[in-house]
């Protein structure tokens, strides 16, 4: 990947929690702990449990209570992670998101990457395609 591409990523990542932090109040719950891959109980996955599935060890660049967000190099590709401590708050992220960048996006989680990159990291750690509306999965194809 381009250096500018990964400065391009690296500032549609951070725009958008930076702008969630400024925004979130105090009554927020706190990011799930780390432990088990709980996916089949529906607890929420952390920045490390994902970026495991994928085969990477993340360089955390946020860590706060309303999100944490990690950096991944991997052979699939480069690719942040962020993980939200509720739904409200991944929410309000992914309305600052901008939309031409596709994401993936699951249970108070969105990882962001180019389109080739993102194709192949669903194989390993799930999630549903937004390419354009994040809040609309696009369709599979078939």
């Amino acid at each position: 990947m381009r250096l500018s591409q990964r400065r391009t990523i690296a500032g549609a990542a951070a725009v958008p929690a930076l702008a969630l932090l400024s925004a979130c109040t105090a009554g927020q719950a706190a990011p799930a702990g780390p432990g088990s891959l709980p996916a089949a109980s529906g607890t929420p996955l952390t920045v490390e449990q994902l970026a495991a599935e994928a085969g990477c060890a993340p360089k955390i660049q946020i860590d706060a209570a309303e999100l944490r967000q990690g950096y991944c190099r991997t052979s699939i590709g480069d690719f942040f992670i962020t993980t939200f401590a509720t739904q409200r708050g991944k929410d309000a992220w992914m309305d600052q998101a901008p939309e031409y960048n596709p994401h993936l996006v699951g249970n108070l989680w969105t990882a962001l990457a180019p389109r080739a990159v993102l194709d192949r990291l669903r194989e390993r750690i799930g999630g549903d395609l937004h390419l354009r509306d994040h809040r609309v999965k696009s369709p599979s194809p078939h």
